[in-house]
């Protein structure tokens, strides 16, 4: 294989506008000898994942949720992925998309997956097996379905447009012996051409050891990553909904933020630790090592290159990329007067956190005070604190909720750059709760409560890239 086509992966909410989606990212300007070289990597259509597992944002349970805590309601919620699937095939009847075929498929997935968890039920009706022994393969199998949709309905629309799309299903439906995740993606491409045929690949990928159990819900970008390495792409394009900008444009304004333009595979990391979705943070890290750049774009802006990610870019002038952060935060404060000059006192501490599966996004300490940052997400989050009473019995445990927000960029070897964030801070009376920056100096973290989110992005983004002068921008 060569370097001469990209992998490109398309979200769920612009997939929901694949009209927008094929006039933009697909065909463009494009003629037909130019439609070629590119693969396609495409998520479940918006909300689809949502009903079919959890929604991401608050946890209210879809169909594993209530099949998991044996709700009797799950197949209820089933029903309702299938209307809803159906509902969003009639959106692209104007495409020529048949509708008589895409229910077909939709039925055929959906009656599948109902008459293998009915059979669940039987079995763990005899008491002779454990439930949790299969929630593994439940969560996989639901989480291919939406997968599988797109991109069934995507090649049909396409070979309706004289495309010669492919469909590569690699969700494994009824598949009985699982390969590798390598050789699952090796097999597939096999023998295709990229110079005159359009691959449209599941971004879900079923083989031996679960995409869902390593990566969970991030597991279309570790697709697209695995297909851009494996098959030598020598760029992966993200098409998102909107550009990489300096700040939300929805909490700043679309008139206010600007795109960042280049930036480094070290502040994708950053973007990451904090929740953003520019690029998974175990995708990036193949492509990093094999040198191949990552470009994110709008997919309603087909016209801009967007955002280039780069092993060795860095900015050539003092500047701040982006504002952002994350409000689903807890502290775990731990003060014990003990801990004094104590050696190792932070790594008992630690294995609480690694014995319990939380990963910190950031610490701050002093003589007698830990005290980590971590995801209120985190499923063991209640265990964990229990754990560090037991473990730390002379110590005072706190948790409570705060919100985390950035400054973030390549160079920011700014004279002053403290002062001046503590000044734009102070002036929407906001108090700093905890502060967090390596000497490295590409991310700076402000630990504040979270009624003072919103607000704090804005001037910081104010004060950091609207007011800044043209000569240093």
């Amino acid at each position: 294989m060569s370097r001469n086509h990209t992998v490109e992966k398309i979200g769920g909410t612009s997939m929901s506008r694949f009209g927008d989606v094929l006039k933009n990212v697909i065909i463009g300007h494009r003629k037909p000898e130019e439609m070629y070289n590119r693969i396609f990597i495409v998520s479940a259509y918006g909300g689809i994942t949502n009903l079919l597992l959890e929604n991401k944002k608050n946890g209210t349970p879809g169909v594993y949720g209530k099949f998991a805590n044996a709700d009797s309601k799950w197949e209820e919620a089933l029903n309702a992925v299938s209307t809803e699937m159906k509902r969003i095939n009639r959106t692209f009847i104007d495409l020529g998309l048949d509708i008589q075929e895409a229910d077909a498929f939709v039925d055929e997935r959906i009656g599948g997956i109902r008459e293998y968890l009915c059979d669940l039920y039987k079995v763990w009706g005899f008491g002779s097996h454990e439930q949790k022994a299969y929630m593994h393969d439940v969560r996989e199998m639901l989480s291919a379905i939406g997968e599988a949709q797109s991109a069934f309905n995507s090649v049909k629309i396409l070979q309706k447009h004289n495309i010669n799309a492919v469909l590569m299903d690699l969700t494994g439906w009824k598949q009985r012996e699982l390969p590798t995740f390598n050789d699952a993606i090796l097999q597939a491409f096999k023998g295709i051409n990229f110079a005159t045929s359009m691959p449209i690949v599941t971004g879900y990928v079923r083989y031996k050891e679960g995409i869902m159990s390593s990566f969970d819900r991030g597991y279309s970008e570790i697709t697209f990553s695995k297909v851009a390495v494996l098959t030598e792409a020598k760029e992966g394009i993200i098409h998102k909904e909107y550009h990489l900008s300096t700040g939300d444009p929805t909490l700043i304004g679309a008139d206010k933020v600007k795109v960042i333009g280049h930036t480094n595979f070290d502040i994708a990391d950053q973007l990451s630790d904090l929740d953003m979705e520019a690029i998974h943070s175990k995708a990036s890290k193949e492509m990093e090592h094999c040198g191949i750049p990552i470009r994110v774009k709008n997919a309603f802006d087909p016209e801009h290159p967007g955002t280039l990610i780069s092993n060795e870019y860095v900015s050539p002038i003092p500047r701040v990329e982006m504002i952002c952060g994350r409000c689903d935060v807890e502290a775990i404060e731990v003060m014990d007067p003990e801990m004094v000059g104590k050696v190792g006192y932070d790594s008992s501490l630690l294995t609480c956190l690694v014995d319990c599966d939380i990963s910190y996004i950031t610490k701050v300490t002093n003589a007698n005070t830990i005290t980590h940052f971590v995801p209120q997400k985190s499923r063991r989050l209640d265990e964990c604190i229990e754990l560090l009473g037991k473990r730390l019995p002379n110590a005072t445990v706190k948790h409570f909720p705060v919100a985390l927000v950035s400054v973030i960029g390549s160079n920011m070897s700014i004279p002053g750059f403290l002062s001046k964030a503590a000044d734009a801070l102070r002036s929407a009376n906001i108090n700093v709760l905890a502060l967090s920056q390596s000497t490295r100096q590409v991310n700076m973290q402000f630990v504040l409560d979270r009624k003072d989110f919103e607000i704090a992005q804005k001037v910081l983004h104010k004060a950091f890239v609207e007011d800044l002068p043209a000569d240093k921008k």
